[in-house]
């Protein structure tokens, strides 16, 4: 579908941790970003980005995914938890400076009690990451981070 979203009308960060630079495509179970890393990218050293990064670019990006599924009901987009991955495989240590990122995510799984499993990929020059990620979203994240005493 066309993009007619910003980052920031999807993804609950603000300032410098939000990470994404763009959304580029979307579907009913699925969004793909992109990334630009340069210099003075968010945890930048000299050799790049490192790639463990990727995570929270992948989960940045589910998170854009689910601020679209609240905007299509005319909702704000909910706070959600990353609770882990599964194989988060890389092909490269860092994420070099000048390199765009295209992230791709598919929900492959949602459960009644707001627990999601995503797929997901990064893909750049000489760069492909892949990575199984379990995400909750509660209905209520404040009422939930009380109960839990986050």
């Amino acid at each position: 579908m066309s993009v007619e979203f910003d980052v920031a009308d999807l993804v609950p960060h603000s300032g410098t941790m939000s990470l994404l630079s763009r959304i580029t495509a979307y579907g009913e179970d699925w969004l793909e970003a992109e990334v630009d890393i340069h210099e003075s990218s968010l945890f930048a050293e000299a050799d790049g980005v490192p790639a463990w990064v990727g995570l929270e670019y992948l989960a940045q990006t589910i998170a854009a995914y689910a601020g679209l599924q609240e905007r299509k009901k005319h909702a704000t987009p909910k706070i959600g938890f990353l609770l882990g991955t599964r194989r988060y495989e890389v092909s490269q240590p860092f994420f070099a400076s000048g390199l765009t990122l295209i992230i791709r995510v598919r929900r492959e799984m949602v459960a009644d009690n707001g627990l999601h499993v995503f797929q997901g990929c990064l893909t750049g020059h000489q760069v492909e990451a892949t990575a199984n990620l379990n995400v909750f979203q509660p209905e209520d994240a404040t009422a939930f981070m009380k109960e839990a005493k986050l």
